[in-house]
């Protein structure tokens, strides 16, 4: 009966949603994702009887990565479009957008296992996927402290959903707690699959100065930490988040000097930094930019609408990490590193002078989640 109803105020959800969905197609965001989600478009059933991953966004796709890796035949379906551009350049997986739940009665085939990542609790994908696939798997899952009164609201919702879910594998012992409250059963905590992290160094950088990396920027950051920095004793290279920003950002820089475009250095295995002002405006530069750092100063986390970005990068090489307060995205995350220095523009030379190494706390066992995967 409950599901019944829940189908039938989708499918209403639906209908009243259609002509903002309609609106949306337009935009570029949501070209791919709301025709394949809403309307089916150029989003068939996986073909092969496999092991099904599911993840929302890039983030989430990303982390997925070692996991899929060691699978020779994964089908992989994602929320975004940004989720969808990262997983087609997986080897050996069919990716698909997840359609809208009144679709996936219809979508669902037999799998191996469904494996679905951190907080993606829809109903019917875990009540259709628990009919047709062995095992049903919540992986990374979390319940934040934040969020945690939400859930519980609804725990009698939470538990018709978790007794569809045949195994959790949870972030830490906290989020097992409240797992567990909300109807959660066979959870185990294996830690952050985020903190996982295999780079492999393309560019070896020769630099001249004390080196400060500044990470992941966004509007109005380049200019707000160049400012209180001494940029006589470091060299400093500012990497922004997103490329449409290149050129804005190398104006911005110009103020405060000379800069160098990584872009215009010769492209050779090594590269010598002689510059103190230098904009990194190529992508797959930074974790090249990590290695040889002094310092990281991490963006995203300097103004109030972006919530921080992933300290484990940084803390792979056990780099100083500097950030500022707004971390709200990826407090889980900063709960896995030592000796982050949280700190205010006008205290970040002082904040460098008394930086620490970093320190990853749990590293994620990658096989044992696989073996997981595989034989519950």
């Amino acid at each position: 009966m409950f599901t019944l109803i829940y189908c039938f105020f989708a499918f209403f959800l639906y209908l009243i949603s259609l002509p903002f969905l309609l609106f949306l197609i337009f935009k570029d965001k949501y070209k791919k994702s709301i025709p394949a989600r809403f309307f089916l478009y150029n989003n068939p059933p996986f073909k092969e009887k496999t092991y099904w991953f599911h993840a929302c966004s890039l983030g989430e796709t990303r982390a997925l990565k070692p996991i899929i890796e060691k699978f020779e035949k994964v089908n992989l379906s994602v929320i975004t479009n940004t989720g969808y551009e990262e997983a087609k350049k997986y080897k050996n997986t069919d990716v698909r957008f997840l359609p809208y739940e009144i679709f996936l009665p219809f979508w669902i085939k037999p799998c191996e296992s469904l494996v679905v990542m951190e907080a993606e609790l829809w109903y019917c994908l875990f009540l259709i996927a628990k009919k047709k696939c062995k095992k049903t798997i919540l992986l990374n899952a979390r319940i934040s402290e934040k969020s945690y009164p939400k859930y519980l609201k609804f725990k009698w919702f939470y538990k018709k959903i978790f007794k569809n879910i045949d195994i959790v594998l949870a972030q830490s012992e906290e989020d097992k707690k409240r797992l567990l409250s909300l109807g959660a059963k066979n959870v185990e905590v294996v830690g952050n699959i985020k903190t996982y992290f295999n780079p492999k160094i393309t560019t070896k950088y020769i630099k001249q100065k004390p080196l400060i990396v500044v990470a992941s920027t966004h509007k109005n950051e380049e200019e707000m930490i160049l400012k209180n920095l001494n940029l006589k004793n470091y060299q400093v290279v500012v990497v922004p988040r997103h490329p449409e920003r290149f050129d804005e950002v190398y104006e911005i820089m110009k103020k405060f000097g000379e800069v160098k475009r990584i872009s215009d250095m010769k492209k050779e295995k090594e590269i010598i930094l002689e510059e103190n002002l230098i904009l990194c405006n190529k992508m797959g530069e930074l974790i090249n930019l990590y290695n040889v750092a002094d310092i990281v100063i991490l963006g995203g986390s300097f103004v109030d609408n972006i919530g921080g970005h992933n300290p484990i990068e940084a803390a792979f090489f056990n780099k100083p990490i500097i950030s500022g307060k707004y971390i709200f995205n990826q407090k889980a995350l900063y709960r896995e590193v030592e000796n982050i220095e949280i700190c205010n523009l006008e205290d970040i030379m002082k904040c460098i002078k008394n930086a620490k190494p970093t320190k990853i706390k749990n590293k994620i066992d990658i096989d044992y989640i696989v073996e997981k995967v595989k034989n519950g």
